[in-house]
Parts: C-alpha cells; structure tokens; sequence
C-alpha cells in the first residue's frame, strides 16, 4: 500500500506528540512493506520554536520524508493560520493529494502547512482519505480549549481569547470551510473518548464518522527494561516529562516538593517556562531538570521512578507520557481535570488520579511508600500496553479502519494472528 501522510511538524522539526504518534506509525507501516510518505512543514517549526532545540532524527529505511520550505519562510505558516489556505505551500502539498497511486491520505496536525483548505484539495479520488485529530484545533482556535491560558474552555469567547493569546485572526472559521473539508474524509480519528466527545458535543460527526482510535508504543520503545528490576537509587524519586509550557502544570507540582524532602522530583523537558520553572524550584534541592531526553534515556528515567506525575491542566487528548510510563512497568498520578488524563490514567487500572494539592501530595506518598500498591497499579499498566495499545493491535485496527473506509477496493484478509495484508480489488468505476 502506499500512504502519504501531511502533518505541520516531522522529525527533527517537531515537539509534542502528535509528531512523535506519526513517527511511529509510519516506521510500524514501513516495516511492514508500506510505502510510506511524511510531508511536513519546516517553516512552521521555525516560526513557533522558539529556542527549543532541532531533535537528532533519521528516518527508517524506506520512509520517504518531504521537508516543506517556502521562500516566504514564517510568512507561510501564519498566512495559512489567517487564511485557512495553503497560499505558498499549495504546490508542494498538491503532489502528494493528487499522487494517482497513493490508496491512503492521512492528515495529522494540519493547522500551519495547509489549515482546512487542505482537505478539500486533490484530485486522487479513490484513495482513504482519514484524518487524526490529535489536537482541538477543528474546534478552537488556540488548539487546545484553554481559555485566556488560565482555565478550560467552557464556553467559546474565541475573538477575544485569540487577542490575549497574540494569535492572528482565523476569519475563516466563520464560514463552513471546516465542514467542506471534513466532508471530503472518510473517517476522522481521535486518540480518546474525550477528545471525540468534546467534538461530537460541538457538532461534529454530521460530515464525517467520528472513530475512537488511540495511540500506540512501538514494540521495542522500552528497550526491554519492563523485564528489568527497577534499579535501586540512592533516593527514591518520582519522574515528570513535557513541554515546559504553563498549560502542562509544573508550576503546580515543583513548590509541593517541599512535602516530600524524602523524595526527588526529576522533570525532563525543555520549553519557554523553563527559567520561570527553575526559579520556582530555587532553595528546593530535590528538584532536578533533566533537560531534553531521548527515548532510550527518557525510557530509563521513568523505569527508575517510584511513579509518573502528569500534572496538566488542560484537555490532553491522550497524554502520551502516560503511555510511556506503562512501558516500563511504572504507574502514573494523573490531573482528574487534564482531558484525556482520566481515561488512560486512571480507567486503565495504572494510576491514581488527583484534583487539589492535597490530593496530589497523598497520591505521591502512597506511591513512595506502599511497594505493593504501586506494584500493582504498575502491572495493570503494562498489561494494557501490551494489549489495546501495542503496536500490533494498532496496525491491524488501522488496516481494518482502511478496508472499511474503502470496501469497493481493498479487503484485509487474516492469515494469522499478525499477517494483515493489503489486496486491491477491481474498481467499480475508472481514474
């Protein structure tokens, strides 16, 4: 099969998870014999950076990466924002939507290389075409329902919010450029239950069907260490990681440290609110920043840890930390009020959840200092890792998710337990 894939960050170029989800599925599809396409857009990165650093990335053998650059360079990201409409980027995304032998287009996180207009365009018309919602921005304007960067959104005051939050004008959201765009996909996918009900809350699902499809771990993230004995540190310690950004909720965790002096909090990350974090932290001496961790090493650091603190205050789509934690046999204490953080933290058997101070510090200490506890909760993770979201059951639903959207052309046949394949079948119409 051959699948392209549009997304705004890619590789090196990117942050946050919905870049590290396309990543994965691409290598999972490539090492399955897929043809597989990333576009993304460089400029974008550029423009929104900041001093985070470029990640060190090379790309699986046979993952063909297009990076997108205009000679208008942040121009054509923030006129893509404005605008809704891929004005300098257009001509280098046409070639992958108009690409005759692609059977799949994927859209990822599309808000900087192309916005809705994207979606409309093309003129390949028997391949899939799917979209992942990994973040709000079909139905917010600042992509993740955080209002005036202080509270969850409960009502939309969009104009307003947009002008605090130095954002340029989406005029085009007053017009129904998202609903001809969604009315092109055969199916738009949402990490949670709660991303796909705050959407479906809004309205969504009229234009196109709205599917649960949640993240996944490739087979070999943790390294093998969920079968390692956690290592024994000279201080027990308890582990966070992520964008060192105000909406993930550091400032909340680091000055409730000074409960626990038994204990270290090892944060990993780099972001803007980094300075303000590490001032926060001073006269705290079990407080330590990590800085920017690859995967390997961010595996090690939640392996040694007596729990994972995600402590974000907004509507997280999945909370990909949470995940990652599971992986290596370590439970989690997850933010009741951040999204999705209740559905993967706590529903799945592998965390304890938490809505005031108090209820974190209790939560913490449990973890400290009741082994079994944490051994249990710990184990329960792991088993949903390695069930509903390993990478084997990901691919086959994804397979699957393809079949349905396109019956008249492919069908997936089972062979056995993991022998999904795809074969075309005759077309009812002609190109």
């Amino acid at each position: 099969m051959k699948i392209r894939m549009i997304t705004t960050f890619f590789g090196a170029h990117s942050f946050g998870g919905d870049a590290a989800y396309v990543e994965r599925l691409a290598q999972a599809l490539v090492s399955r014999g897929h043809e597989v396409h990333v576009h993304y857009c460089v400029d974008a990165f550029n423009a929104v950076r900041g001093d985070h650093p470029t990640r060190e990335y090379s790309p699986p053998r046979g993952l063909h990466v297009h990076a997108h650059k205009s000679p208008w360079g942040p121009l054509s990201p923030i006129a893509t924002q404005a605008t809704g409409w891929p004005w300098f980027k257009g001509e280098l995304v046409r070639e992958a939507l108009d690409d005759p032998r692609a059977d799949v287009i994927h859209f990822h996180n599309i808000s900087l290389v192309g916005g809705p207009g994207l979606l409309g365009m093309g003129t390949n018309r028997r391949s899939a075409r799917i979209m992942t919602a990994h973040e709000h921005w079909l139905i917010c304007p600042m992509h993740l329902l955080w209002k005036y960067g202080r509270q969850t959104c409960d009502k939309p005051e969009c104009t307003r919010c947009m002008l605090q939050g130095r954002r340029p004008p989406q005029v085009w959201r007053a017009g129904t450029a998202i609903e001809r765009g969604l009315s092109r996909l055969d199916a738009l996918l949402f990490p949670s239950r709660h991303a796909l009900e705050e959407h479906q809350s809004r309205g969504f699902g009229r234009v196109a069907p709205l599917v649960h499809f949640p993240y996944f771990l490739p087979d070999d993230w943790s390294g093998g260490l969920e079968y390692e004995p956690r290592p024994v540190t000279e201080r027990p310690y308890l582990a966070a990681a992520g964008r060192l950004v105000e909406m993930k909720g550091f400032q909340r965790l680091i000055p409730l440290m000074k409960y626990l002096p038994e204990v270290d909090l090892r944060l990993a990350g780099t972001g803007p609110h980094e300075q303000a974090l590490r001032a926060l932290a001073a006269g705290l001496p079990n407080v330590k920043f990590e800085g920017l961790l690859s995967g390997p090493r961010l595996a090690r650091l939640f392996h040694g840890a007596q729990a994972v603190v995600v402590p974000s205050l907004f509507p997280e789509t999945f909370g990909y930390v949470v995940l990652e934690a599971f992986a290596v046999g370590t439970p989690v204490i997850v933010h009741e009020g951040g999204g999705a953080l209740h559905e993967t933290g706590v529903e799945s058997g592998g965390g304890l959840g938490y809505r005031t101070d108090v209820e974190l510090v209790t939560a913490m200490r449990r973890l400290v200092h009741d082994p079994s506890l944490r051994d249990e909760l710990a184990e329960r993770g792991l088993e949903a890792r390695r069930g509903p979201w390993s990478e084997q059951t990901h691919v086959d639903a994804y397979l699957r998710l393809i079949a349905g959207a396109r019956p008249d052309r492919f069908v997936a046949p089972l062979a056995g337990p993991h022998a999904w394949r795809m074969v075309r079948l005759p077309r009812a119409v002609p190109d």
